[in-house]
């Protein structure tokens, strides 16, 4: 049989000073990762923040995409469509067949002569 021998109240001092500083060092480690967890580098606010960005991105990239798919349909009606290329003739670079007359009206001289026009 083994018999303790008594270590006396400078160990029970010292095994508690460790005990205690040992549950301050836990929760100073438990308030730091709680604090990195929301304020760190890659914390909740800046998931949060990346998480609306990614949605705004993919918002943009599926108005891009539509926009796209349109434009696709644009080029084949006007490789495939004598009217639209004709009509677009006409309306970008003012294009006009034999015997049209074309008027064409400045509106800083309609303006000028509704003021003259006015008393």
């Amino acid at each position: 049989m083994i018999i303790k021998q008594n270590r006396g109240r400078q160990w029970l001092d010292w095994q508690r000073r460790m005990g205690v500083v040992a549950q301050v060092a836990g929760m100073g480690a438990c308030l730091w990762l709680l604090v990195t967890l929301f304020f760190g580098e890659m914390g909740l606010l800046r998931y949060v923040a990346m998480r609306n960005y990614s949605g705004q991105l993919e918002r943009d990239l599926s108005a891009l995409r539509t926009e796209t798919a349109s434009l696709r349909k644009d080029i084949v009606r006007l490789q495939q469509d004598p009217a639209k290329l004709e009509q677009l003739a006409r309306e970008r670079l003012g294009y006009v067949r034999k015997g049209e007359t074309v008027y064409q009206l400045n509106s800083d001289a309609v303006d000028t002569q509704e003021r003259r026009s006015k008393p």
